[in-house]
C-alpha cells in the first residue's frame, strides 16, 4: 500500500477531500522524523512505537580494495508494532 493508497482509503472513509487528507498524513510523517532526529520517540498505543535504535561501532570489510574499515556508532529509526498490531496480523 503507498501513501497514495493511504490517502485514499482515509478520504474514502471519513468523507473528507483528498487535499486534506495528504496535508495531514504528510504533516504527520514530518513530524515522525523530526521526533527522531531529535533522538526522541514516538509512541501510539495500540498501533506501535517508533524508536530510535543506536548501532554499535563495527569493523566491516571491503572486499573490493581487501581492506578493512569502522563504521562509526549510530543510530537508525525503527518500529515496533503494538502487541493488539501484532495479535491481528497473525489471525
Amino acid at each position: 500500500m503507498t501513501k497514495a493508497d493511504i490517502v485514499n482509503e482515509i478520504a474514502k472513509n471519513t468523507g473528507v477531500d483528498k487535499a486534506s487528507v495528504l496535508a495531514t498524513v504528510e504533516s504527520f510523517m514530518e513530524v515522525v522524523k523530526e521526533s527522531l532526529a531529535e533522538k526522541e520517540n514516538v509512541y501510539l498505543r495500540g498501533f506501535g512505537s517508533f524508536i530510535v535504535k543506536k548501532r554499535a561501532q563495527k569493523t566491516a570489510r571491503n572486499i573490493s580494495k581487501n581492506t578493512t574499515i569502522i563504521i562509526p556508532e549510530h543510530n537508525i529509526p525503527a518500529f515496533k508494532p503494538a502487541k493488539s498490531f501484532v495479535n491481528q496480523v497473525k489471525e
